[in-house]
This record gives C-alpha cells, sequence and structure tokens, in this order.
C-alpha cells in the first residue's frame, strides 16, 4: 500500500471515529434526564453533573483517545516499527 493510501485510509478512520463519537453523545445528551445525576459537595458551594453530561464527555473523550492511538500507530509505523500489526 502506497504512503498516500495509508494516509488517506487513516484520515477516514479517524473521521469515522470522530463521527460515530459525536452522534453517539448526541443521542446519549438527547435520551438522558436532565434530572439523574450526582452531586459533588465542597466547602463553599455543591455541583450537580447531570448523567447526559458525563455521558456527552464520556464520548467525545473515547473519540480522542481512539485518534491519539490510531496516530500513533500510525507514526510508530512510520518508524520502522512493524509490532503493531
Amino acid at each position: 500500500m502506497t504512503v498516500m493510501a495509508q494516509t488517506l485510509q487513516l484520515a477516514f478512520r479517524i473521521a469515522f471515529v470522530w463521527t460515530a463519537g459525536f452522534l453517539i453523545a448526541a443521542a446519549v445528551s438527547a435520551l438522558m434526564p436532565a434530572q439523574l445525576g450526582f452531586t459533588l459537595y465542597g466547602k463553599q458551594a455543591t455541583l450537580f453533573v447531570p448523567f447526559s453530561r458525563m455521558g456527552f464527555w464520556t464520548c467525545i473523550l473515547a473519540a480522542v483517545i481512539v485518534t491519539a492511538l490510531v496516530v500513533v500507530r500510525a507514526m510508530a509505523a512510520d518508524l520502522g516499527l512493524n509490532t503493531f500489526r
């Protein structure tokens, strides 16, 4: 496979992961009720964190992590490390 074909395949994989992450995050945010969550207690105030927001940011974080792993794998392959295949 040529370098250009590998680069395009990597770009499509990253785009697919980000699209899936945003779609899942939007679905989780829409389906979870805003009244469910947990409260963090501090010395001066409390903070209510709804489950819908936690689900949204978890999906976004998963997309970031997968993107980083794919890029690191591609960089390692460019350096000649074939243990990732």
